[in-house]
């Protein structure tokens, strides 16, 4: 370690006394609010030659974005967790004042997983100064179809800040579950058009043990109705099991029937779409992944959900 400070030293002259203490700082979990500082720390980092993960959030951590982070521990040196409820994606004020927000419990948990994890957790004012208000972007047909459809608005804020928490981080890494699936393709067109040197690594879905899709939302269930949720996963197995086997029009209605029939649950959609362009299918095809995508309404809570069929 001292010698390659000292090369460090030589070739950035840098002095020691910065080093020894960024050394220290690495031993102990940095939480910043303020922009200026992340960039400052990221910039001594990427000085030192180490890499940069990023996992975005919106806080009240579960198993999925644990997962997240375990992952990203493996792949580098710096792991950062943004913890911000972004208020630009949400269609309604009173579905983003009712997100879960719990930041000390989650600031014990990356604590417990390791030193090495940063926490970014800045107010509404320092990501958007005085003007709350998202970006625009063209995403195409991925805007009006699934969860572009029935939240309008959503993907620019999303895209809104990932963007800037790109243009913080410069991540070499970032990391995000497949449940979101459609999220995922958007988000790997913001970095094919403007952050190529960052390598997006996408994660498994990780599931309840009734096979329900972990969520920050899923705390807003009743027992019962956590348990009756089962049927959204059983019904993707279903669908994986008899794509081959049932019509899609006969499969769409048998799956919206057992679902609709349970009391407080409403299919809002049903998709089978090609994996990689999201466009919608309606014959198999042995060369294209399909997955099916599924949104379900259980008690007004929205419920989204996708499994690989092909």
């Amino acid at each position: 370690m001292y010698l390659r400070f000292t090369k460090l030293q030589n070739l950035y002259k840098i002095d020691i006394k910065v080093l020894s203490l960024l050394a220290v700082k690495v031993l102990l979990m940095i939480i910043e609010n303020k922009i200026k500082n992340v960039e400052e720390i990221i910039k001594k980092n990427k000085i030192l030659g180490n890499k940069i993960c990023l996992i975005p959030t919106m806080g009240s951590l579960h198993k999925g974005h644990i997962s997240l982070v375990k992952e990203a521990l493996k792949m580098g040196e710096m792991v950062w967790v943004s913890i911000f409820v972004n208020p630009t994606q949400f269609n309604e004020l009173d579905d983003y004042e009712k997100y879960p927000r719990s930041l000390n419990d989650d600031i014990s948990k990356l604590k417990k997983l390791s030193h090495k994890i940063c926490i970014f957790s800045p107010s509404t004012k320092e990501i958007y100064t005085n003007k709350v208000k998202s970006d625009d972007f063209d995403f195409g047909f991925l805007e009006s179809i699934m969860e572009g459809k029935f939240r309008p608005n959503h993907f620019n804020g999303v895209a809104t800040i990932v963007t800037k928490l790109f243009e913080i981080f410069i991540p070499d890494y970032c990391f995000f579950g497949e449940k979101d699936y459609q999220q995922v393709v958007i988000i790997k067109k913001i970095i094919e058009t403007n952050f190529k040197e960052t390598k997006m690594i996408i994660c498994d879905t990780i599931r309840e043990k009734n096979g329900l899709a972990i969520s920050s939302r899923n705390c807003f269930l009743s027992k019962k109705k956590f348990m009756e949720s089962a049927i959204i996963y059983k019904m993707l197995v279903f669908a994986r099991n008899n794509i081959n086997k049932i019509n899609f029009r006969l499969l769409e209605n048998i799956i919206a029937k057992k679902i609709n029939e349970i009391s407080g649950f409403e299919l809002e959609y049903l998709d089978f779409r090609d994996a990689n362009s999201l466009k919608k299918i309606s014959t198999i095809n042995s060369k294209k992944h399909i997955r099916a995508f599924i949104c379900v309404k259980v008690n007004g809570i929205r419920l989204i959900d996708n499994i690989e069929l092909k």
